[in-house]
Formats: C-alpha cells, structure tokens, sequence
C-alpha cells in the first residue's frame, strides 16, 4: 500500500507541475518584460555555487555536478545575450579547490579540458561573437588543459560583442599579489615613477584590466559570502545571494537578480 500511495503522490505530483506551467512561465515573461525597461547590469560576476551539494542529494559523483554546472552556464550565458548583458564573469575554480580530493580534480581537469575545446568551436559564441578569457593563475593547470584554454582565447580574441572570463585557479587576494608584483616590475624597469601609482593604474594590472568593474555579483546555494572573488573590482558591486543550487539556477532567479539590482541605489559613497 506504501510503494502505491508513493506512486499516487508522484503522479499527483507531476500533474500539478503540469498545470504550474503556463503560470510560471506567464510569470517569467512578465518579470522579463518588466526588468528590461530598467538599466541592464553591463557586468555580472557569477559564483557558480552547489554543484558538489546538487550531485549528493541526488545520489551522484561530485563531478556530475560539476558537468551539470557546466551545462547549466551555457544556458546563463543566452539569458545574458538575450538581456544585452556584456560582460559575465564566472568563478569556475578556486585556488583552496586544488586541495579537494585528487580524483575529483583529475575530473574537473577533463571537464575543462572539454569545455573549452567545445567553446572554441560553438556556432552560438561565434555567431554573438564572445570574446572567451580565463583569469588566474592557469599555469598551475596539466598542459592539456592549457592547451584548450589557449585554443578558446585564440578563436575568440578579436570578438567585442560579449566576454566570458572564467575565474580558474583563480583567488582574490593572489590576483592582488599578481598585480603588486608586475607594478613593481614596472617601477624597477622606469616605466612608471611609484607615484604615478593609482586606481587606475592598480585595475589597469588585474586579471580583469579590459573590463569594467562588476555592477552586480550573484551567488547561489544560499551561501553569503564572496569567497574572495574580484575583491578589488567588487567595492561598489551590488550583491545577491539565492538559495537555489547554481545547476538548478533558473531564468526566473537571474531576473529576479537583476530587480533587486534595479531597485538600489547606487551612490558610489557619495
């Protein structure tokens, strides 16, 4: 009688999601309506955050997650172009993830591997023409990995219309270091005296120096905190954080996102 009243339950379950449908999908063309009369963020920065969460409640490898994760950024990113956003910036793998478990590495290196390989030859990034960079400390990745990643940048470098920056081996405050060190080179060669040193000069040296900075940072999996992600860049950025796991993440919690960017206001700290 148990299994029975289970399978009712489910059938009862499917058949409202049915008739939910229509609702939530009217609900989302209206949100969308409504978001793309006010200012579109032109910069996003996205911690991709649950995957590993997602793949255990479901039963799976960690690294399933990982590839549903992946799957569900390709479709992230045609909201975005959808929506007239042109910049996206994805935290894909942090410099504390090299000391999980090493099979689970070895599985992210093939992903990666295998995403960017595929990114280099998809007829969508080069139809909307999206420049592809990785920013962090890639050499500290197997050669082949690299090698993918540089195969994705250099099919894509001349494009202008939209950038993805995947934050790979990538940590906030080595991004600091990083660009402490090559100003200094630059004092120590003559190029710049250290007072000329400013702002400008200091973002000119990030990982991010051909972009603007993020006007919102989104997280999932209900975590508030940003994990040291574009520490430097993030000083005005308005944040949101949602509780959905980031392979679950829905079109209507990216509209939503962006309301609630919408309806702040940015003062600069004036």
């Amino acid at each position: 009688m148990l299994i029975r009243f289970r399978e009712h339950e489910s059938q009862d379950r499917g058949d409202m999601m049915f008739l939910l449908r229509p609702i939530y999908k009217f609900y989302e063309w209206k949100l969308e309506k409504n978001v793309k009369r006010g200012k579109i963020p032109e910069h996003i920065g996205i911690i991709m955050d649950g995957n590993r969460r997602l793949a255990k409640y479901l039963g799976l490898a960690p690294w399933d997650g990982h590839r549903m994760g992946a799957e569900k950024l390709k479709e992230v990113l045609r909201w975005c172009y959808d929506l007239g956003i042109k910049t996206v910036t994805a935290y894909a793998f942090s410099m504390e993830n090299f000391m999980r478990p090493k099979k689970e590495i070895e599985k992210l290196f093939d992903l990666f591997e295998e995403y960017f390989s595929d990114i280099a030859e998809d007829a969508e990034i080069h139809q909307k023409k999206v420049r592809i960079k990785a920013i962090g400390r890639v050499y500290l990745f197997p050669e082949r990995v690299k090698k993918a990643i540089e195969k994705a940048e250099k099919a894509t470098k001349h494009y202008k219309n939209f950038k993805l920056n995947l934050a790979l081996a990538y940590g906030g405050r080595q991004e600091v270091i990083d660009a402490v060190k090559k100003i200094a080179k630059k004092v120590k060669e003559g190029e710049i005296c250290p007072e000329e040193i400013n702002e400008k000069i200091f973002s000119e040296n990030l990982y991010t120096s051909d972009c603007k900075d993020p006007d919102l940072i989104i997280r999932t999996s209900g975590e508030e905190r940003i994990s040291g992600f574009l520490l430097w860049q993030s000083a005005y950025a308005e944040f949101y954080f949602c509780e959905t796991y980031w392979p679950r993440f829905r079109k209507i919690d990216l509209l939503r996102a962006i309301r609630t960017y919408q309806q702040r206001e940015r003062r600069f700290g004036r």
